[in-house]
């Protein structure tokens, strides 16, 4: 157990279970010397997923991938990857997407082949999370990968960490099973505050800065806010991402997330880390020191450099990512947050620092106003107010221990009240417009 989970002057060696040992750390565990190393990539269809595949198949002498983990939605993408990776193990959550995925399968790789292992269920990624490998990329969207993380951490692999839902909704939990330097961040902003930290101890940081693009509403008011439409959230100027992260950029919850991220990976109070809005996304994230300094990791907007650092650690991987052209001219522009605006990011600090089953309601609500919003039954200033709404009812969580069934009781109690309060925000708009 560690108080910082992420820490860049640790060095975690990863290992995969031996006879002689059922915790991961026994003899002959870690992988040999030279060889590549064995990843398992879960949510391998999605944006990270995808990018960490494109990494892997430009580095064939230094990762091997082992299984895929992927929802079902994509089965013809999923086989692809599948076949050119040459896994043993493919799995999807949706059951009823076998038959299509072994159709898939037997289309890319012929009659000459074997088609590797399929498993299903909404347990299918946890099962590869604790199968034999180096590191596991959680690359899934939502909560739903807490189980996953917590299998990783378990089985004693590396955990190359771009779900944040799952820090953030099972902290404590994760907490309890971390070894020292066994997750290194994936995030953009996260993997830039731990190549920034290897500038100092932990003793010398002041404070923590985390950059926003400011998404799409940068410098509008909450009023001007309040009539924007869904294609307008969609627009993200600087990423492309999936739908919730987008709007969740837009409303700048996603933000408020990575802030309790921050808080949880590197033991920082959440007085001392600080969102700041810079548009251009090449500063990816600061450290402030004690003694006045302030180091930034700063690269183009693409997410394969800290993947490739995730799979690699702690060797960086080269040519990972594209550089700046430094003979042209450029300028890098930064803001203050208006909280006013985006009251996500100082509602985001409270429920952080109530702990306990608290981020999962603020997460699970959000993501039922995301989808309320998406449809056209919620405002786009509904999002977050609904949410601290869902929160402020919801109230002080318990300050006993969390457990797993906790979090996802709170997660089905802010689900269910989320849809009751947008529909009836759905209705009050309607009867206002009748």
């Amino acid at each position: 157990m560690t108080d910082s989970l992420a820490d860049p002057h640790l060095r975690y060696p990863g290992t995969e279970p031996s006879e002689h040992s059922g915790d991961g750390t026994g003899p002959g565990a870690e992988s040999q010397a030279g060889a590549p190393r064995d990843i398992v990539i879960l949510g391998s269809t999605g944006s990270i997923g995808t990018q960490a595949v494109d990494v892997v198949l430009k580095n064939p002498g230094r990762f091997r991938v082992t299984a895929l983990a992927a929802s079902g939605g994509r089965v013809e993408l999923l086989a692809e990857q599948a076949r050119r990776l040459g896994v043993r193990t493919v799995a999807v959550a949706r059951e009823e997407a076998v038959p299509a995925l072994r159709t898939a399968l037997r289309e890319v790789y012929g009659g000459a082949e074997p088609l590797p292992e399929v498993l299903a269920g909404p347990d299918a990624a946890t099962e590869l999370a604790a199968s034999p490998c180096h590191t596991v990329l959680n690359g899934i969207t939502g909560s739903i990968g807490l189980a996953p993380t917590l299998a990783a951490l378990e089985a004693g692999r590396v955990l190359a960490l771009a779900n944040k839902e799952s820090l953030i909704v099972g902290g404590p939990l994760v907490k309890a099973v971390a070894r020292p330097g066994q997750i290194v961040p994936v995030d953009s902003e996260h993997s830039a505050l731990f190549q920034a930290l290897m500038g100092g101890a932990r003793a010398e940081v002041r404070k923590l800065l985390v950059t926003a693009s400011g998404g799409p509403f940068r410098g509008r008011s909450r009023a001007e806010l309040a009539d924007v439409t869904p294609q307008e959230a969609m627009a993200h100027p600087t990423w492309d991402m999936g739908p919730v992260i987008t709007v969740n950029s837009a409303t700048l919850v996603n933000k408020g997330l990575e802030v309790i991220e921050a808080h949880l990976l590197y033991d920082i109070p959440f007085d001392r880390i600080q969102v700041v809005v810079h548009p251009q996304s090449a500063v990816h994230s600061m450290v402030e020191f004690t003694d006045g300094s302030t180091l930034a990791q700063c690269g183009p907007p693409d997410m394969r450099l800290p993947i490739a650092l995730g799979l690699g650690w702690p060797e960086r991987v080269p040519d990972a990512g594209p550089v700046f052209s430094w003979t042209e001219a450029m300028s890098w522009d930064f803001y203050p947050l208006d909280q006013e605006a985006f009251p996500s990011v100082p509602l985001a600090c409270r429920v952080g620092a109530l702990g306990g089953t608290a981020p999962a309601v603020f997460n699970a609500a959000n993501e039922e106003c995301v989808e309320a919003f998406l449809a056209g039954r919620l405002p786009f200033t509904g999002i977050v107010d609904t949410v601290a709404a869902v929160v402020d009812e919801h109230g002080t969580p318990d300050g006993t221990g969390l457990t797993l069934p906790d979090v996802l009781a709170a997660e089905t109690w802010a689900r269910a009240r989320a849809r009751e309060l947008a529909a009836e925000s759905a209705t009050a708009t309607a009867e206002a417009r009748a």
